[in-house]
């Protein structure tokens, strides 16, 4: 075994009985695994190795790999497919480890066939060596570092599709194995972490681990491979750390979505050049971190979308919204992992769209959730309705009355003062409600079913009260909404506000604790390149929105003052009056208008006081000083 055919062997050559001759060599493989003595078993080969077994060890190993080295390995190999009966893991130590580290991506279709087929009858030879053929198999999921990428990409699909078809070979006859594959799978994804990691074998992997998720294997593995997939861009996004995507040492990105863009730039700005993404090409660009990141989603949309094409979507989001609920929602540091979830909302927006709208609302009403949970939830809900462009206003409409009236309840059951920690979950709801407003209320006020009802809500029981909500929200929310509010007739108050700072307040950072959930809004733009290109044609960009107010509105009045000195007696009072004998049904009404496409062009440049009257620039992402830190 491991040298060329004796005169006795050649002789069946001459005959042409193939199968004779492959009958001749299992029985040679069977001798020469035999002649290990099982004396030896404590001491391998130690006495008892044979000449045929060291020539057989040798071919595995071979120094060269020219056409003899070659025929002789698919020989063996396929002599030793017949034998798996005689091979013991103790004594045949050696050559299974052999030929367990042997590459798929280092040879030719003969030797991957042979090379499977003995993989194959060995697992289903013994349930001992089951766990072994599979992480054989699974570490054919990423190519070796030394091998060039042209022939990485000329071999991919020969070694895959091998490697899924034997896969589902072993599950039929060994029902058991997709349970034992699923943690060798999970557990044998490349070290990210480490700088010889490249991008191309983790999309290599996870392009694998989509593939399971899709292929025939069955539930149990299905679910844990799309979880797998979330759980990792997490730990990537958690990899990538705030102080790698600021701008410059004294101001982040993140400060504000259109800060520091002059007049003249901010005349030149459309719905395709926002400034976000001009930024992560030059923050993000030459993070490894972020570059692995960004080539993960655009593989997992692309798999999003073929579970679109085949009528899969709504079976694997069930399983992506628990991922979702159980790592990302509580990930406070999560950057750009949750962009997953809104684009699988964006291909159904129907189902999928409103199913995450309503786990939101549900994790954040839900008393028993923990306090931050809440929190973290809602702020996903208002920043996913403001900015997801394929929802219903109606659908919009609907949530944010749901949240009024909670809002409303919680006032009811309080006889207290402004008191930030105690009451952080009202606060988070507030700010909530004023923020969805600042980007939908145009677009709401301007249907003349949905003027009445909310013009009806009551903002001022909530706003205007002992907990004081105005005072404890970011001011930048606060004063865009008033602004907004004044122009639409919507709300009044007779309160000035003179912020110290239009970004943040004292009472708004302890409101929002150590997490700064007071400044999480994880739907803003997403920085990554060519996932944006994905996000962008079903987002909402601030540049977009057209607001109540039109800039010659602008005037030296302060937002907060009272709207009682207007002529009009600061409300409509025809569409008040009206209130009483109409009822909105949100079952009755049908597409959503899309009229937010106005890019305001004024922008504010100074702190509150002078530029009050300026369009305020709403909070894209959270400064890198100020960060969630992970809970």
């Amino acid at each position: 075994m491991g040298v060329e055919l004796r005169e006795d062997e050649a002789a069946f050559r001459t005959i042409g009985d193939r199968d004779l001759i492959d009958s001749y060599l299992v029985y040679r493989a069977r001798d020469t695994l035999c002649s290990v003595s099982s004396l030896e078993k404590f001491e391998p080969l130690a006495q008892g190795d044979t000449e045929d077994y060291r020539q057989l060890l040798s071919a595995m190993n071979p120094e060269e790999l020219g056409a003899n080295e070659v025929a002789m390995l698919v020989t063996n190999l396929k002599a030793l497919a017949g034998a798996v009966a005689y091979i013991d893991n103790v004594l045949h130590n050696e050559l299974l480890s052999a030929i367990f580290k042997m590459s798929l991506w280092n040879y030719k279709p003969d030797v991957m066939d042979a090379l499977i087929e003995f993989i194959e009858s060995l697992a289903t030879s013994s349930g001992k060596y089951v766990d072994d053929c599979l992480a054989m198999l699974t570490c054919q999921f990423f190519p070796p570092g030394s091998l060039p990428l042209p022939k990485i990409l000329a071999r991919k699909d020969g070694v895959l599709s091998r490697v899924h078809s034997s896969l589902k070979y072993i599950a039929d006859l060994v029902p058991l194995s997709p349970v034992r594959l699923v943690p060798i799978v999970l557990d044998g994804k490349p070290q990210y972490r480490f700088n010889n990691t490249s991008t191309l074998s983790l999309v290599i992997y996870v392009e694998n681990m989509l593939k399971l998720e899709s292929g025939m294997l069955g539930e149990v593995v299905r679910i844990p491979m799309l979880a797998g997939v979330v759980d990792l861009l997490l730990d990537l996004d958690v990899e990538i750390g705030w102080e790698d995507i600021k701008n410059d040492s004294s101001k982040g990105i993140f400060e504000m979505e259109l800060e520091d863009v002059d007049e003249s730039r901010d005349d030149d700005l459309n719905d395709d050049s926002e400034l976000p993404r001009q930024l992560s090409r030059k923050t993000l660009g030459g993070n490894s971190f972020a570059e692995k990141l960004d080539s993960l989603m655009v593989l997992t949309f692309e798999h999003l979308e073929s579970c679109q094409v085949a009528d899969r979507l709504i079976k694997i989001f069930d399983t992506l919204l628990e991922s979702f609920k159980k790592t990302v929602l509580t990930a406070y540091k999560s950057k750009f992992a949750q962009f997953v979830i809104f684009y699988a909302c964006s291909l159904d927006p129907k189902n999928c769209g409103v199913t995450f709208a309503l786990m939101l609302e549900h994790t954040f009403f839900s008393s028993t959730n923990p306090p931050l949970l809440r929190m973290s939830a809602v702020a996903y809900l208002a920043s996913y309705l403001s900015r997801a462009k394929f929802l219903s206003v109606f659908v919009v409409a609907g949530t944010l009355e749901r949240l009024v009236d909670w809002c409303v309840k919680y006032v009811k059951m309080q006889d207290d003062a402004i008191n930030p920690e105690a009451h952080r979950i009202f606060y988070s709801g507030c700010q909530a409600i004023m923020y969805l407003l600042c980007f939908r209320m145009r677009s709401m006020m301007d249907d003349p079913q949905l003027k009445p009802w909310l013009v009806r809500l009551p903002l001022e029981s909530i706003l205007n009260n002992k907990l004081s909500p105005l005072k404890v929200c970011l001011p930048s929310i606060v004063l865009e909404f008033l602004r907004q509010a004044k122009a639409a007739r919507l709300f009044m108050t007779s309160e000035k506000f003179n912020f110290d700072d239009y970004l943040e307040s004292e009472l708004s950072r302890e409101f929002g604790g150590m997490e700064r959930l007071d400044m999480f809004f994880p739907f803003d733009p997403c920085l990554l390149k060519k996932s944006d290109s994905y996000i962008r044609p079903n987002f909402i960009f601030w540049s977009m929105v057209q607001p109540t107010y039109d800039d010659e509105d602008s005037s030296d009045e302060d937002v907060g003052e009272a709207f009682a000195g207007d002529d009009d007696g600061g409300m409509d009072y025809g569409i008040m009056q009206s209130l009483e004998e109409q009822h909105f049904d949100f079952a009755e009404v049908g597409s959503a208008l899309n009229k937010m496409s106005i890019t305001p062009k004024d922008s504010l440049h100074s702190r509150f006081g002078g530029a009050i009257n300026q369009p305020m620039r709403m909070p894209s992402r959270i400064r890198p000083s100020t960060s969630p830190e992970s809970l």
